[in-house]
């Protein structure tokens, strides 16, 4: 079978790899501290990012990118967003040439505003994206790593990437779609994690269901709004990388967006509720990131433009709810899309 290279031995690239080697894929593992590779090598387990899932003796852990690369046919890039780039650029000259890359990232650059694939164009200087695929849905690492089944997407704009992926990563208890969309499978992949952050802070709040359902449909509204407008078709956020990567991340205790809104909502100060989680919130930078998109594209997204407030401004969390219940009336459907919606009415 193909070798496989993992660059990232967090939860998600361990994950990975451990999935692959069941399935009888020669796997290596990359990882960037010396200490985790050599805890993976001994324990066989990610005793800090992954506990309780054995990784196989088959997976190789090192931390040289050129040994990692070396022969590999599929790269999968499991860092994450904000590192991207920095890592596929000292990557980048030991990829074997007509490897696939897989980037699983969910996350838009801070400083650019650019998706993943827009980063990988522009560090790589591949004018197209036929050796680049985004996976992305819902699929926490600590269910994929205890073989639970998980849906995800495989998204390129070349069939035969997305395939290939598709083939190479499908398992009896992983099963992987294709898409073309890749705008909308990159965008609702990092944007769900803005309203995972607000779903955690009204949890936090005290607030229940009805709030929780509110912020995810209201939520999917904003991020349908903005992916449209960027390019992406609609229907992609009612498939995994959309609605199903939303529901997981706002409703699992799995999720650390989730988790750090919820000690926000309590009270903690921003700083202290992201170190309580222990682990990359992507969701923060994507907040800044896509509150400056929505500007830049006048594209009204009134959930993130109050989590921005809370994270960035030192907004109350109690007073960013008051300001998204006292919006102006609005007309749902017409609101979600700009679709001219009419009814007949009798005057009485």
């Amino acid at each position: 079978m193909d070798k496989i290279a993992v660059l990232g031995a967090g939860s998600w690239g361990t994950a990975l790899a451990v999935l692959l080697a069941r399935k009888g894929c020669p796997v290596s593992l990359w990882a960037r501290r010396a200490d985790l590779a050599q805890m993976l090598e001994t324990k066989r387990e990610n005793q800090q990012y992954l506990p309780g899932v054995p990784v196989p003796v088959t997976v190789r852990v090192g931390t040289a990118l050129k040994e990692t690369l070396a022969g590999a046919s599929l790269v999968i890039f499991a860092v994450p967003s904000h590192a991207f780039r920095s890592t596929l650029a000292a990557a980048w000259p030991e990829v074997p040439r007509r490897a696939i890359v897989v980037n699983v990232a969910k996350g838009i650059e801070e400083n650019t505003l650019l998706r993943q694939s827009e980063i990988f164009r522009q560090v790589t200087g591949e004018k197209d994206l036929v050796r680049y695929v985004a996976l992305s849905g819902p699929s926490h690492a600590e269910e994929v790593g205890r073989d639970l089944p998980t849906a995800v997407v495989a998204s390129s704009p070349y069939p035969a990437a997305a395939e290939y992926v598709q083939e190479t990563m499908m398992a009896p208890t992983f099963r992987v779609y294709t898409n073309p969309d890749i705008v909308g499978v990159e965008l609702g992949g990092a944007l769900k994690n803005i309203i995972a952050l607000g779903t955690g802070i009204s949890e936090g709040l005290g607030f229940g269901d009805n709030t929780k359902a509110a912020l995810l449909t209201r939520g999917l509204a904003e991020i349908t709004r903005l992916g449209v407008r960027l390019g992406a078709n609609p229907l992609t956020f009612a498939g995994l990388a959309g609605v199903g990567d939303l529901i997981v991340t706002c409703t699992s205790w799995h999720s650390r967006n989730r988790r750090a809104g919820v000690e926000i909502g309590r009270g903690k100060p921003v700083a202290e509720a992201l170190a309580s989680v222990r682990m990359v919130v992507e969701g923060v930078r994507t907040t800044r990131a896509a509150y400056l998109l929505a500007r830049q594209h006048r594209v009204e997204m009134p959930i993130t433009e109050q989590t921005y407030r809370v994270l960035f401004e030192g907004l109350p969390p109690a007073e960013g709810v008051k300001n998204l219940m006292g919006r102006s009336r609005a007309r749902e459907i017409e609101e979600v899309a700009g679709i001219e919606v009419s009814w007949s009415r009798k005057d009485s």
